[in-house]
């Protein structure tokens, strides 16, 4: 469970609410008791100067305008949630809106010095250690005709100040609680649309891991999240279709070199042990030849099917004449079209025909489609081979009046090892890639190859190729 992606995300989310209380608690209140003490300070001071302004004027020396100035100031203060003091010029209080009046000036100021409030509007302490508790002290001369009559000084209690900071605290803490809370709606939509369907998928990756390939993610979202899903779906079904694939090609290949081997091995035990006479072994071995063919035609096409997908055959393009090619790779045929008595006819669109592609490849591609042009023809028939151009495209063309291919195995003949039922019992000696193998070479020349078939009547491969500028 702690190591699960939604437990971080709860941990993570603790954390911030825990982290912004405690910013909001420390940092936060700090700046805002900050902002409280530079606002109270200076509206002390120019409190304070307008009381010394008005002030200058009272004679300190009678008790009735001392009273006065009394009555009048233990008002304000009580107003603003204050202390007022006035002070003579030798630093004993004269007033005092917390105390009751009194015609004698209370004890003067241990160490009075107002000097050192210094350029500051106010400052935090006792005030000479006149109170019990630290204040918010503001103090201003009182002068009249550049003479010096005292000072008035102004106070507010720091516990004041502390209950301003909470009373402004208290909001805070309950937006951000209201907020935090609010947030819980981004756990849920993270839970919904974000771990949710990651779980799915997790499953998913541990059913591909443990190789049940056919399993299908349910996540049908649009989001990043949805494409993960189905390119891990996609995923899954290629690589279903390649494991059967890999199954059905080794399944292909055991056949195909079970038989010769078999083949191979019987005769050969049976001239061994002398079931073959002396004078019929040279029949036999001629059979055992052809098989070693059979399997070394299956062997190097196997080597050009992987070559061709793993890339590691490049194409060499190059100009060369088409016609000379149909030429020479129609003459190597010459003895197998004269024991069954196949006439190659060669139909070219002029003396020469000049091409832009691979000729070792295309000359294999010519090679295949004749091979398979005679092995499904019949005895004294014509295959056609013939070179068109139109708009700079070269079309080559390989006919035959064969047996024809069915309509329901058009679509197969170009998937590797597929042999049509017929072909089986009439040439043992197919492989079954040929066709691929030609439509790869072509594939990767980025063109078109097509094939036009009925079956009974022949079998007409048509490819293309670019035209030499």
């Amino acid at each position: 469970m702690k190591n699960t992606l939604y437990f971080k995300f709860i941990m993570t989310y603790i954390f911030l609410g825990v982290v912004g209380i405690l910013t909001i608690s420390t940092l936060g209140s700090s700046m805002i008791q900050e902002k409280i003490l530079e606002k109270t300070g200076e509206s002390l001071y120019k409190e304070a100067i307008s009381i010394a302004s008005y002030q200058a004027n009272a004679d300190y020396t009678d008790p009735t305008d001392v009273e006065t100035s009394y009555n009048m100031l233990k008002l304000l203060a009580e107003y603003q949630d204050s202390r007022i003091l006035i002070l003579n010029s030798s630093g004993e209080p004269l007033l005092d809106t917390e105390r009751p009046f009194t015609k004698e000036p209370y004890a003067a100021l241990k160490n009075f010095d107002p000097a050192s409030m210094g350029t500051s509007y106010y400052q935090i302490g006792n005030f000479y250690n006149y109170f019990d508790t630290d204040m918010v002290n503001s103090m201003v001369p009182i002068t009249k005709n550049l003479s010096l009559k005292g000072y008035v000084s102004l106070h507010m209690s720091m516990d004041e100040i502390i209950h301003r900071r909470e009373d402004i605290l208290l909001p805070v803490y309950i937006i951000f609680l209201i907020l935090f809370l609010l947030s819980l709606m981004i756990l849920g939509l993270f839970s919904f649309s974000v771990y949710r369907p990651l779980k799915k998928i997790t499953i998913g990756a541990g059913e591909y891991a443990s190789g049940n390939l056919e399993y299908t993610i349910p996540v049908n979202s649009d989001d990043e999240i949805g494409y993960l899903a189905t390119t891990l779906n996609y995923m899954s079904d290629e690589l279903n279709k390649l494991g059967e694939y890999q199954r059905k090609f080794v399944a292909n290949v055991s056949h195909d070199f079970r038989s010769p081997l078999t083949s191979i091995k019987g005769y050969l035990e049976a001239i061994i042990d002398g079931t073959i006479p002396p004078e019929m072994q040279e029949k036999y071995l001629k059979i055992v030849i052809g098989e070693t063919e059979r399997l070394n035609k299956l062997t190097q096409s196997l080597l050009t099917l992987d070559k061709l997908d793993a890339h590691g055959r490049p194409i060499h393009m190059s100009d060369f004449d088409i016609n000379k090619t149909i030429k020479n790779t129609a003459a190597t045929f010459e003895g197998i079209c004269r024991k069954k008595m196949i006439t190659i006819e060669i139909h070219l669109e002029s003396e020469s025909l000049h091409v832009t592609a691979d000729m070792e490849q295309i000359q294999q591609v010519l090679y295949n489609l004749i091979d398979n042009a005679i092995k499904f023809s019949r005895n004294n028939s014509v295959i056609k081979v013939e070179t068109s151009e139109r708009h700079g495209t070269v079309f080559v063309s390989v006919k035959d009046t064969g047996v024809g291919i069915p309509k329901n195995s058009l679509n197969k003949i170009w998937e590797r090892f597929y042999k049509i039922d017929s072909s089986r019992g009439k040439d043992r000696k197919g492989t079954g890639l040929g066709l691929s193998i030609v439509k790869e070479i072509i594939t990767a020349h980025h063109q078109n190859i097509n094939v036009i078939s009925t079956e009974g009547v022949g079998t007409e491969f048509i490819f293309t190729l670019d035209k030499t500028k």
